[in-house]
């Protein structure tokens, strides 16, 4: 009997778009709704296999080979370096990387402080500029930071713009587009093409209708 076929997915928000992309594919999601706290759901009535992982792990089970596939969202592949091939933008988790701060506040005239969780991400919008930055690594509630003069800038993911808004902020920059794409392993998708390619065009199908 073949092996199922192993897919990272991301639990919270985005779980629930890719179900509803899953269905439209023809693919029973029941087993990622259902209501438990198994990390490991079986389909095998499909030969498919999810493992429900922390956003930020996904890629890293997909690069070493304990998943053939992932759904990640492209800040993750963005902020660190993976060897994954991205063959298909699943359109679902969309939002926008974007500078942010105060209103009215100009910049100081010592070097720039951001905080952000994407470090390396804000290390290479304000590299394209040419303009030096202070990066200051804050794991939550990154707003926080310019209302304490923690920083005077935020790199942050914005979706609707409601929490900015309700703690004070505007956004002042964009720097990319996100969206969840799936990933695959590279030497496994060679090996698993004919059991993966079906499965990536009934998504593009999906996404398409």
């Amino acid at each position: 009997m073949a092996r199922p076929l192993t897919i990272a997915v991301p639990k919270g928000r985005i779980l629930k778009q890719l179900c509803v992309l899953l269905e439209k594919a023809g693919l029973d999601p029941s087993t990622l709704r259902a209501d438990d706290r198994r990390l490991v759901r079986d389909d095998e009535e499909a030969g498919l296999r999810y493992l429900l992982l922390k956003p930020d792990d996904v890629p890293t089970y997909v690069e070493y080979g304990a998943a053939d596939l992932g759904v990640v969202g492209r800040d993750v592949l963005l902020e660190r370096e993976y060897d994954l091939y991205a063959p298909l933008d699943l359109g679902i988790g969309r939002c926008r990387m974007m500078v942010a701060g105060l209103p009215d506040s100009p910049e100081p005239e010592r070097t720039l402080r951001v905080g952000t969780k994407f470090p390396n991400v804000a290390g290479r919008h304000y590299m394209r500029q040419g303009k030096p930055v202070e990066i200051i690594f804050v794991q939550g509630s990154v707003e926080l930071a310019p209302l304490t003069g923690l920083a005077d800038r935020i790199v942050d993911l914005v979706e609707s713009g409601e929490t900015l808004r309700q703690n004070g902020l505007v956004t002042l920059e964009h720097v990319c587009d996100v969206s969840s794409v799936i990933v695959a392993n590279r030497a496994g998708l060679k090996l698993e093409r004919a059991r993966i390619r079906p499965l990536l065009d009934a998504l593009e199908a999906a996404i398409a209708s």
